[in-house]
């Protein structure tokens, strides 16, 4: 199956269902966002949702077809450039080897590169080996560098 991917651009009920069933599939410490906090990640100029849904554009179009998976695509310049983050790429469990995770990256990628990006970057857990490998062959090289976090 091919996947279609679309970059929302407000927080319907659909939206906000999808992202209450896909982010417990992605993290167990992270509450799904409310509505409120899904519109300010839509209409954000720093941010880009991407969602997917399996079958053909002409499928889904106006129809809306259950969304499968979804990727935020960070985007800000700071001195040195224009930078690009990829953060909470998820795809439901139902869809997963369906070539999902791949549609939702490489339309990433290529927003970021028409922003100005040069580089894109993202983190994935070691455990999450299925995306790692797809990170790998999609051109993603592992970096030498320690990630710091503070909890405030």
């Amino acid at each position: 199956m091919d996947a279609f991917v679309e970059e929302a651009t407000e927080a319907t009920p659909e939206l906000v269902e999808a992202l209450a069933r896909l982010v417990p599939q992605l993290s167990r410490s992270s509450p799904p966002p409310t509505a409120e906090q899904l519109a300010a990640v839509v209409s954000s100029p720093a941010t880009v949702l991407f969602v997917a849904r399996l079958g053909g554009e002409g499928e889904h179009q106006g129809a809306g077809g259950q969304v499968v998976g979804s990727l935020t695509l960070v985007l800000f310049r700071i001195p040195t450039g224009q930078r690009a983050w990829i953060e909470d790429v998820v795809v439901d469990e139902s869809a997963r080897g369906a070539g999902v995770g791949e549609a939702l990256t490489l339309a990433a990628l290529e927003r970021a590169a028409d922003a100005g990006a040069r580089t894109v970057d993202l983190t994935s857990r070691p455990s999450r080996e299925a995306a790692n490998r797809l990170y790998t062959r999609l051109g993603f090289e592992l970096r030498e560098t320690n990630v710091y976090r503070l909890d405030l």
